[in-house]
């Protein structure tokens, strides 16, 4: 069960956490993976990554996304088109203080839920979307678009759910409406594992 949140936490600079839940849509299917924190490969018995069925389609159009903003915690970065790998996993940016919008899905401005995702540190410190479990209900979160337009999200939602148990209706169940899911690593690292328990969802709707 997702676990809402009803104060904000702290940054914790002395735990860098790089590990990042990122979501795969092929062929309506969403995986939720997350990184090993060291170049190792992941312990055996790893949580494993949920695969789920996504309710949303390819985007019908739009201008692209270019930029993602969230003025109340200070993030900010541009965006770049997220692929998939050979086995349908979504490849993250190659850096850490880049955010990504899986491009074969929804766009934002579109109806339904459009996702975005980033590293929440590196072994050098915060990454990205560090200060996203920061975010607060009514937070705006500012999408920039190529034809130089801005669109306006509302956050109405920030939830944690164990990587165990993604929330996959909640998160990518069909809407009547714009809406946008911004996600990152969570909960505690797991050090005999390398990787974290949960995963942060902010779901924001359109506003202007």
């Amino acid at each position: 069960m997702a676990q809402h949140r009803h104060r904000r936490r702290r940054p914790s600079l002395t735990l860098l956490r790089w590990s990042l839940a990122l979501v795969a849509v092929v062929a309506g299917v969403v995986a939720v993976l997350a990184e090993p924190r060291t170049v190792a490969p992941a312990a055996a018995d790893a949580p494993p990554a949920p695969v789920v069925e996504a309710a949303g389609t390819a985007a019908a159009g739009g201008p692209a996304p270019v930029s993602v903003a969230v003025p109340a915690v200070g993030l900010t970065s541009s965006l770049v088109p997220i692929g998939v790998d050979p086995a349908g996993a979504l490849v993250p940016p190659a850096d850490y203080d880049q955010a990504g919008w899986f491009g074969a899905g929804v766009t934002p401005g579109e109806v339904g839920p459009a996702v975005l995702a980033g590293h929440v540190d590196s072994r050098s410190g915060p990454a990205v979307f560090f200060r996203l479990e920061e975010v607060a209900v009514g937070d705006d979160v500012l999408v920039g678009r190529a034809d130089g337009s801005t669109l306006t999200f509302r956050a109405t939602r920030v939830a944690e759910y164990p990587k165990t148990a993604f929330g996959t209706a909640e998160v990518y169940g069909p809407t009547v409406d714009p809406q946008l899911r911004l996600i990152t690593c969570g909960g505690e690292f797991d050090r005999s594992r390398r990787s974290y328990t949960d995963n942060v969802v902010v779901f924001a709707t359109l506003v202007t």
